[in-house]
């Protein structure tokens, strides 16, 4: 018999999926990216080229770690109406991205049609096993852990990304980070904090060592999680 914590997270992921695909189908661009209503295709798709300007290319050596972009296999959680991905399909090899509103998975595949290198799948909200077990030597995401209800969820999709990266390979992503918010198990908009102690137990937890974290206390709360290397594979 499944108990009461496991039935209150699948509540939670079907709330979600839910509330995602309402916002998709009223302003999809819109709640992607709160700084404009009326997004032209050029605007939010030029906004996704800032994200990857201020996010990626000013932090290439912890990302491409010698590698060359062309030859690299990138991951993004949460990535929406495609805005990002499509910038990181200009940059990388290839790139996989999930989320988990089918209404926006539709937007991310018109999106990213143009690049036959970008794959585009519906998860179930908390973990990774939509995608092919593949070893990816990044993996992004920025503005959806910010949404999400519960630490479990989060971990959990953290864990997966672990299960996913080579060794020594960088996710690079933002939580809430302001604990004097009011959050609900049911808001889909205004999700958990993390404290920065919570954060480095996450780390720990899940296999990551936590180099470097910037915003803690702030709405946004990057942290750069580095894939552990086993023992064997540092002699």
């Amino acid at each position: 018999m499944r108990n009461m914590a496991e039935i209150s997270v699948e509540k939670q992921l079907e709330k979600m999926r839910q509330d995602w695909d309402e916002r998709a189908k009223e302003n999809a661009r819109y709640y992607v990216a709160t700084g404009n209503e009326e997004w032209t295709d050029d605007e939010f798709f030029a906004s996704g080229e800032r994200t990857v300007a201020e996010e990626i290319l000013t932090d290439m050596g912890n990302i491409c770690q010698g590698k060359k972009p062309g030859d690299m296999r990138v991951l993004e959680i949460g990535c929406g109406a495609g805005r990002v991905t499509r910038a990181l399909a200009k940059l990388f090899g290839e790139v996989h991205a999930v989320d988990v509103s089918g209404e926006m998975v539709r937007l991310a595949r018109q999106a990213t049609a143009p690049f036959p290198n970008a794959f585009i799948y519906q998860n179930n909200g908390q973990d990774l096993s939509v995608v092919p077990e593949l070893l990816f030597d990044f993996a992004f995401s920025t503005i959806v852990f910010q949404h999400i209800p519960s630490r479990r969820i989060i971990e959990n999709y953290v864990r997966e990304t672990s299960r996913l990266l080579r060794p020594g390979a960088l996710f690079k992503f933002q939580v809430q980070g302001d604990s004097t918010l009011k959050t609900t198990p049911d808001d889909t908009w205004l999700g958990v904090p993390f404290s920065e102690s919570q954060a480095l137990d996450m780390a720990y937890r899940c296999g990551f060592e936590n180099r470097y974290r910037h915003g803690a206390g702030e709405q946004y709360f990057w942290l750069w999680f580095f894939k552990q290397v086993p023992e064997r594979e540092r002699r």
